[in-house]
């Protein structure tokens, strides 16, 4: 696992110049899909925004919040799934797959394998009144219900389907106030009976969670809470710590662990690393790990911007260099909201930002990382391909230009599309210099 600083390679004053190194013939491992996204961007009930998915070669979406609040009461959460909790589990009339049947149909259509989140959508406003988040009054019948959502989607089962759905995730953000209201041994308790049960009726399948609200009290070392980190931080990291005791006890299956982070760049590739440090600490370093909802500082002035798009191609840069096992940006939505990165919803059209991940398309397309290096610590490189050829992704995320000038190993550039402030996807003459808040995508021949 590289560390973040190595990703910087240094941290002091920005560098003079980009020193950015290539070597096509020192293969590192596979490109990772860390260009998957959240939520589809469905515009009421049509669909007509997924080629854009199809077209960057987005290869998962995560299935939460699906549909605005409470799923629309129509889509992916169990409680529109399975809509009387009393009702007979193994009776397929009990089920309600029609909306969430369409909806995946569509995803799968255009080449996307949907990460299913088995609980509920976020109630944003659950200090008001809570509606889904307590607890299953039976935790063993939520599990076979979910049982049965995986056998309708995976086995055919209730007239359903037999598509690839690789990862099921057990709850989402559980430590958080709008998700959950229950105690932290009530998640503990469904985890485990959810886990369990699924793991042993689906053993080629993939079982985790629990999508945790993210490390911002990391500290320096493995296992640290930063000395100035707040109580709602240290809340956070007291339930992972509890979370990770129990399983152990508990012998719980996990096949992948899933958290978030909407921090700047640097800062969530830092609670990133100190997520697996810790993880490894503590056993469990043989665990997937899946970032599968994040945004770089997110806010409403920076949609569509380059510098937001430019903070994506450099955040997906780092997490595979980290060794991250999956990403999923949040959200593909097409909404107004300031966690709709990917499409403008007065046009209909992608924003700046949806090019960085079909850039990394391009990479993860050609399978295998090969060597590279930057030495300024504003501007992240990766590399993929091997002898007969490949490409380069490189983000500048700082507000000054600076000079370009990679060194290939002697290999050609045989196309550069550049998105900046004034470009969008743009081919051009390999430039001499990275504008500000900019990535640039390099075909290289052999």
């Amino acid at each position: 696992m590289k560390s973040v600083a190595l990703l910087a390679a240094a941290c002091g004053a920005l560098a003079a110049s980009a020193a950015v190194k290539v070597d096509f013939a020192q293969a590192v491992g596979p490109v990772r899909p860390m260009h998957g996204a959240g939520q589809p961007p469905q515009i009421g009930y049509d669909y007509k925004l997924f080629h854009y998915l199809k077209e960057a070669g987005i290869p998962y979406s995560r299935l939460h919040d699906v549909g605005g609040a409470y799923g629309k009461n129509i889509y992916v959460d169990i409680p529109n799934l399975f809509r009387d909790f009393d009702a007979d589990e193994n009776d397929p009339k009990s089920y309600d797959f029609a909306f969430t049947d369409h909806l995946l149909k569509e995803l799968v259509a255009n080449g996307v394998e949907p990460y299913f989140r088995l609980g509920i959508t976020i109630e944003n406003r659950a200090d008001i009144r809570a509606y889904r988040t307590f607890p299953p009054k039976d935790p063993e019948k939520w599990a076979r219900i979910c049982e049965h959502v995986v056998r309708h989607y995976t086995e055919g089962w209730a007239n359903g389907f037999k598509w690839k759905i690789t990862y099921w995730e057990i709850w989402n953000e559980p430590e958080g106030t709008s998700m959950w209201k229950g105690t932290w041994d009530e998640y503990f308790r469904l985890y485990e009976a959810s886990s369990k049960h699924l793991k042993k009726c689906f053993p080629h399948l993939k079982i985790g969670g629990y999508g945790s609200c993210g490390f911002y009290a990391a500290g320096k070392k493995p296992g640290e809470i930063a000395e100035k980190a707040s109580a709602r931080g240290r809340r956070y990291m007291d339930f992972f710590f509890n979370f990770l005791d129990y399983v152990k006890a508990h012998d719980c299956p996990i096949d992948f662990f899933s958290f978030h982070s909407y921090a700047g760049v640097k800062d969530a590739l830092r609670q990133s690393e100190w997520c697996l440090a810790t993880l490894k600490a503590k056993g469990f370093g043989h665990v997937e790990t899946s970032i599968n909802e994040w945004l770089p500082s997110p806010s409403h002035e920076r949609l569509g911007t380059a510098d937001q798009a430019a903070d994506v191609c450099a955040e997906m840069i780092g997490f595979q260099h980290l060794g991250l096992t999956t990403a999923m940006i949040y959200d593909a939505r097409c909404g107004v909201g300031n966690y709709s990165p990917i499409f403008n919803p007065m046009t209909y059209k992608p924003h700046k930002a949806y090019y960085a991940l079909k850039c990394f398309n391009e990479l993860y397309r050609l399978k295998t990382e090969v060597a590279s290096s930057s030495d300024d610590p504003n501007v992240y490189v990766l590399a993929a391909g091997g002898a007969k050829g490949g490409a380069v992704l490189v983000a500048n995320i700082s507000k000054k230009a600076v000079p370009f000038a990679p060194d290939l190993g002697g290999r050609k550039v045989t196309s550069c599309r550049i998105t900046d402030a004034a470009r969008t996807d743009a081919e051009i003459q390999m430039p001499a210099e990275l504008p500000p808040h900019s990535f640039v995508l390099l075909k290289v021949g052999e």
